[in-house]
């Protein structure tokens, strides 16, 4: 990726030796970029934000279409629309040749382009330059592109914006040497200058789809012929957990969930005015709400307080199970938990703040990494914030460890579970600090090689394993499954999630300025990642029959019935649409589409979001072990959220990024995400058809927060509390 990424020149000149602009100027621009919210404010390369434009595809064909008329009106005294057509076959030949000629010279650093591109780079960069000023003869296109006005004010600041937009273009026509594929593999589609999936695209593709049928053959067949399907152990008459005695740092662990609800609502509020900001620009019914929080803010927190929530539940889970897996308390466990709790709030706070100074640009441009917003989905918190959480997430892994070494040092039938959830608390703890391995002015293809590591891997690698473990151990410890079963299966199932799971984190990087090496790996190994999730009903059946096989059970019906729905959407949402956007092919047309965010939704939340919801309900489940719950709002909340997901999904993302497919097989990628099809009649429809489905999930949200604040306050309880159940208390403020 290092070797192998496209050249940022030293220098851009015409070749009568006038200088356009620098390495230095590009990077700023990338700065610049990075300081109004980078990919929360349209896309690089297909990676961010869905409502304004992909600046490199849009650049791309601005700069092609200038070109093509200033060849017609030199040659011709005409536009190019006006000319005959075999007249236009013959400029796009030239702009062909133009445009995919690499006239950088390794030795000296320097990209020397023609003076007709470079008066049409200049052209098109003023019209950068405008969109991001105060231009009103604009100000109807920065509506439909969600930007408040005059988004970047100082003037020097627009035109290295302009400088990087330019490069990113740049790298998409480009050929690489000695090949006839642009340095991102001849992404995106744009017929004006023969960018058109490569032959390794369509190759990989259809080897990806063989795979994927032998690993669902594999897998089917070891299912029905090679499992070991002994039968379950008899389970005990009372839940072993009543024996547990809750020790301070379990109790402690309270507040984690209410801070894991709060962040939760807050995300969703955020999410459901981002997505009315697709219709209204910078208002909400009316009010120019986005003069104050502008789309790229709201976003930038939307995505944030998802991977925070997620995050905290799964820290929660760990801190609740360490001691019952371990069997006895650390010393000073609880003042560990605490200081770790107000750590979290800090890097929570701060970052939103410093976030929201960056984009209001109140901040440097060096300043606004370290304190504001980095630019990048799921990292954009600061650099110091960032390094904060790393410390907290290290802190975590020690209060893990110390409370596990009991049961590592053990040898009894636990230990491959305890081992297998020690490694994933390791790797949770651990693994987020491939996040720090960029800086701001890192090349934008090694930077994006790091961040999938965290999105990717971090999330949605090792919070997988974590979970499965944690799960196990649960079952284990309430006589369910024997422990021997359950570590070969929680072996097996990661064993295989990471097979397809590490190396197919390559399916992110196709066009992204990386060689056809990667395309292979990734289209490879990401088709093995849905082959374990045809098995996914099995596993649901499973989890669910769990609250038949003994009354007590019953009391963790809603935790199992959370479990079941990760089952299910791990089948829809990671599985049917994930592998829709996954082969090449398939993605070359569709990335940075409303199809992303179909699968992101489904397998984020329904996944993950669900996943978290139900290990928090299971602490709140032992930290009051006797009282029977009121489950009334907790179905609703169950059946309003998965359904409003469905509806959000099926009424208004799912149609629209059909819709911007055939745009993109049609007319090019750049079509596909105009405002001339994103603000037409019908697409604004289906937007607004995403008021219903966002209607029944809050609902849903408000119903679980209700029955949150009921643990608390009482009602959410059937009986009143024996005196020896009362709530614990929420801990004074630290």
């Amino acid at each position: 990726m290092y070797r192998q990424a496209p050249p940022i020149p030293a220098r851009v000149e015409t070749p009568d030796g006038r200088l356009l602009m620098t390495e230095k100027d590009i990077l700023d621009g990338q700065q610049v970029w990075q300081s109004i919210g980078g990919q929360q404010v349209g896309t690089i390369w297909g990676h961010g934000a869905y409502q304004a434009p992909d600046w490199s595809a849009d650049w791309l064909h601005r700069e092609a279409t200038a070109l093509l008329d200033r060849y017609g009106e030199k040659e011709q005294q005409r536009p190019y629309a006006q000319l005959p057509a075999e007249l236009q076959a013959s400029l796009r030949e030239r702009l062909r040749g133009e445009l995919r000629h690499n006239g950088y010279d390794p030795a000296t650093g320097r990209l020397v382009i023609s003076a007709e591109r470079a008066a049409v780079i200049a052209e098109v960069g003023r019209y950068y330059q405008d969109l991001f000023g105060d231009s009103s003869a604009l100000a109807s296109l920065r509506e439909s592109y969600a930007l408040q006005s005059n988004p970047i004010p100082e003037a020097w600041r627009r035109e290295r914006l302009a400088n990087f937009f330019f490069w990113t273009a740049w790298a998409c026509t480009t050929e690489r040497p000695g090949q006839a594929v642009t340095y991102t593999n001849n992404w995106p589609h744009e017929p004006l200058v023969g960018n058109v999936p490569s032959s390794a695209n369509i190759l990989w593709s259809i080897l990806s789809i063989i795979l994927l049928l032998a690993g669902i053959g594999g897998l089917v067949w070891y299912q029905a012929f090679k499992r070991d399907h002994e039968p379950l152990p008899e389970p005990p008459a009372k839940d072993p957990f009543d024996s547990l005695a809750l020790t301070p740092s379990m109790k402690a662990t309270a507040k984690y969930g209410v801070v894991v609800i709060a962040l939760f609502v807050l995300q969703v509020l955020l999410g459901a005015l981002t997505a009315h900001y697709t219709v209204e620009g910078q208002s909400f019914f009316g009010i120019p709400i986005g003069e104050y929080l502008p789309y790229a803010l709201t976003r930038t927190w939307h995505l944030q307080l998802a991977v925070f929530w997620i995050a905290t539940a799964f820290l929660a889970a760990g801190l609740f199970l360490a001691p019952a897996v371990g069997g006895k308390e650390p010393k000073y466990q609880r003042l560990g938990v605490n200081l770790l709790f107000g750590a979290l709030i800090v890097v929570v706070g701060g970052s939103m703040t410093g976030e929201a100074l960056s984009i209001g640009q109140h901040l440097g441009l060096d300043a606004g990494f370290w304190f504001g917003h980095q630019g990048y989905e799921y990292v954009d918190l600061g650099r110091v914030w960032q390094i904060g959480l790393y410390v907290g997430l290290l802190l975590w892994l020690g209060l893990m460890l110390r409370a596990l070494w009991p049961a590592l040092t053990a040898k009894d039938a636990t230990r491959p579970i305890v081992l297998l959830f020690t490694g994933s608390t390791a790797a949770i703890g651990l693994f987020y600090g491939a996040g720090l391995m960029f800086s701001a002015r890192t090349h934008l293809t090694v930077m994006e090689y790091w961040r999938w590591w965290v999105v990717h891997l971090w999330v949605e690698g090792f919070m997988e394993v974590f979970a499965t473990a944690a799960i196990a151990f649960i079952f284990t410890r309430f006589g369910l499954i024997r422990a021997e079963s359950a570590g070969r299966a929680t072996l097996l199932s990661t064993a295989i999630f990471l097979l397809g799971g590490i190396p197919g984190t390559f399916h992110h990087l196709y066009f992204s300025g990386t060689p056809v090496s990667v395309m292979a790996v990734g289209a490879a190994f990401s088709a093995l990642e849905v082959v374990p999730l045809v098995l996914i009903g099995w596993e649901a059946k499973e989890t669910l029959s769990m609250e038949s096989r003994v009354s007590w059970m019953r009391r963790y019906r809603w935790p199992l019935r959370f479990f079941a729905g990760v089952a299910f959407w791990n089948l829809v949402g990671a599985g049917i649409f994930g592998f829709l956007i996954n082969p090449p092919v398939a993605l070359y047309y569709m990335q940075g589409l409303n199809l992303t965010p179909v699968h992101a939704h489904t397998a984020l939340f329904g996944v993950y979001g669900l996943l978290a919801l139900g290990l928090v309900l299971t602490v709140f489940r032992r930290l009051w072990p006797a009282r029977e719950w009121n489950e009334r709002p907790l179905a609703f909340a169950f059946w309003a959220m998965n359904g409003g997901l469905a509806l959000m999904v099926l009424l208004s993302l799912l149609p629209i990024g059909l819709i911007q497919t055939w745009a993109s097989l049609e007319h090019g990628l750049w079509f596909a995400r105009s405002a001339e099809l994103l603000q037409s009649p019908l697409l604004e429809n289906l937007r607004w058809l995403r008021l219903v489905g966002d209607t029944v999930f809050l609902a849903g949200v408000g119903s679980l927060t209700w029955f949150v604040i009921g643990l608390f306050t009482g009602h959410s309880f059937v009986t009143q509390a024996a005196p020896h159940t009362a709530p614990p208390a929420l801990p004074r403020p630290i």
